[in-house]
């Protein structure tokens, strides 16, 4: 009755109404799929799909494989879907996934998935419907973190280009839509997957504009110029609830805004004394600088006044609701005297001079956050100096060392979420000691290393119980709060703005897919 009723519509719909117009604040900047970037792989899991795909709240289900099982604790079987082709007309077979995983793994710079086949030892292809995942170690999560790789066509994709993905040639997938046209800065086209095996959707084309400025991403809404529009900032939900013709919708998000302190160099640039020059010592590496930081933020402050609403106060990795939530962890509290305090038992009464870095195009707010944070930090003694920075030339900053080793920005504002969702998965990009071998700490710009850490992390790798693996987790993440190997300050929420009569379903992972885009009934 369900695919009748979207028939029906799609019927009903006139020629030019099939075209669904989706406004974007982040640009795609790559086609790669085995790359990571959220707007990118927002837009590439309509033409490529996964093994395992994530419900609205990131709880994993079937996608190309119809069922998964531990044959014994270092082997998973797979068991692939009858019937499922690729674009262009070629059947998808175990060995396309086989292919698709290595090449995942052989990805090379920043920004891959290496992580979520860490493990990963060996693929096998006993038939054309059959995969076998070995890995090195236990790896109860290791279905879970599949739903981070795409699956590719081996014969298009070998010895694929950057070119070749970004031309189409090689953007060839078993998702409802097929991979068009990319224009840079500007735009991604899809169109209609004939091949797939699912309903026809209702849309024949997919236009994804890419518009950063929020008023003019929200104002194409407002005149009828585009059918939906992502990140929707808090100052304007009013004007989207209001007008008669467009509609509001939020919800929780994985995506926590963090301040990334550099606690392991010897001496950084950044931070400096009252003549201006550096500190001989750096002040971050001192665990009272840390939490003083911490209790000079107003996370609640921040969450409903400077974000307007659109964010809550954070004390850890994960949000509630997503797997490795401790309730039991508070928000740290805003507490200037003490984190004064603090700074004088570390030998900085007077406090010292620091330059702190944020994006200023990452999300609605985030330029503004960077600035209330720096003046917070200011009002207990630390003098600091706001630099915003366009996100392209923040990700490549970030992931610049300096001649001695030490990272280019000691003090940073971003956001995270990992893409399962998943508080340990967070924790191993983000503080677990850099191991490249392992795709351990591949978001560790601050170089953070600490034994019990990596150990309590691979406490969790090793647990298939779910509720004893969480217990291990919740674990992980208070020590991460109690050290601190970084400082969560609130979690952001998705919030997108669509024309009437249309419906959306509201993601976790805040992707805006045209597949949970409807025309109401």
């Amino acid at each position: 009755m369900k695919r009748l009723l979207l028939l029906c519509l799609l019927l009903a719909l006139p020629a030019e109404a099939q075209t669904l117009r989706i406004a974007f604040k982040a640009a795609v900047d790559a086609a790669d799929p085995h790359l990571t970037f959220t707007p990118n792989r927002n837009v590439q899991l309509h033409v490529w799909e996964t093994l395992v795909t994530q419900d609205a709240t990131l709880r994993p289900l079937p996608g190309l494989a119809e069922s998964w099982r531990a044959l014994d604790p270092l082997t998973w079987e797979f068991r692939l879907r009858e019937g499922v082709a690729f674009s262009d007309g070629t059947p998808l077979t175990a060995a396309d996934a086989a292919f698709s995983i290595r090449r995942a793994q052989q990805a090379q710079g920043p920004r891959t998935y290496a992580a979520s086949v860490r493990h990963i030892t060996a693929v096998e292809v006993p038939d054309e419907r059959t995969l076998i995942v070995r890995t090195g170690q236990p790896t109860p999560l290791q279905p879970d973190l599949l739903a981070a790789i795409a699956i590719l066509s081996a014969r298009a994709a070998v010895d694929a280009s950057d070119a070749d993905f970004n031309g189409g040639r090689a953007a060839i997938g078993t998702g409802p839509y097929r991979w068009i046209r990319w224009t840079p800065a500007q735009d991604v086209v899809l169109e209609r997957n004939p091949a797939f095996r699912g309903p026809a959707e209702p849309w024949q084309r997919v236009v994804f504009r890419f518009v950063p400025n929020d008023s003019a991403r929200v104002a194409a809404l407002l005149a009828g110029d585009v059918d939906a529009v992502d990140y929707v900032p808090a100052g304007l939900y009013a004007r989207v609830r209001e007008n008669a013709e467009t509609r509001l919708v939020t919800g929780d998000s994985i995506f926590t805004h963090y301040l990334y302190l550099d606690a392991m160099s010897a001496r950084i640039g950044n931070a400096t004394g009252a003549d201006g020059q550096p500190l001989p010592e750096n002040p971050l590496r001192d665990p009272r600088v840390r939490h003083a930081l911490s209790h000079a933020i107003n996370r609640a402050g921040l969450a409903e006044r400077v974000m307007e609403g659109s964010a809550t106060a954070a004390g850890q990795v994960a949000a509630p609701g997503f797997i490795g939530h401790d309730p039991g962890i508070p928000v740290p509290r805003f507490d200037p005297a003490l984190a004064r305090r603090l700074l004088a038992e570390a030998g900085y009464p007077q406090g010292f001079g620091l330059t702190l870095h944020c994006t200023l195009d990452r999300f609605a707010g985030d330029a503004r956050t960077c600035q209330a944070i720096g003046q917070m930090f200011s009002a207990i003694g630390i003098r600091t100096q706001v630099e915003a920075l366009p996100m392209p030339v923040y990700l490549r900053r970030s992931a610049t060392l300096g001649g001695d080793g030490a990272p280019e920005l000691s003090a940073h504002l971003s956001m995270f979420g990992s893409s399962t969702g998943i508080a340990s998965e967070g924790l191993t990009a983000l503080v677990r000691t850099p191991n490249l071998a392992q795709a351990q700490g591949t978001w560790n710009r601050t170089r953070y290393s600490n034994a019990a850490m990596d150990a309590a992390l691979a406490r969790v790798d090793a647990i298939f119980d779910p509720a004893q693996r969480e217990q291990a987790m919740r674990e992980a993440v208070r020590l991460a709060v109690e050290q601190p190997a970084l400082l969560p300050v609130f979690h952001v929420k998705a919030s997108w703005g669509l024309r009437r009569p249309l419906s959306l379903t509201p993601r976790g992972d805040a992707y805006t897919m045209a597949t949970e885009i409807r025309p109401a009934p």
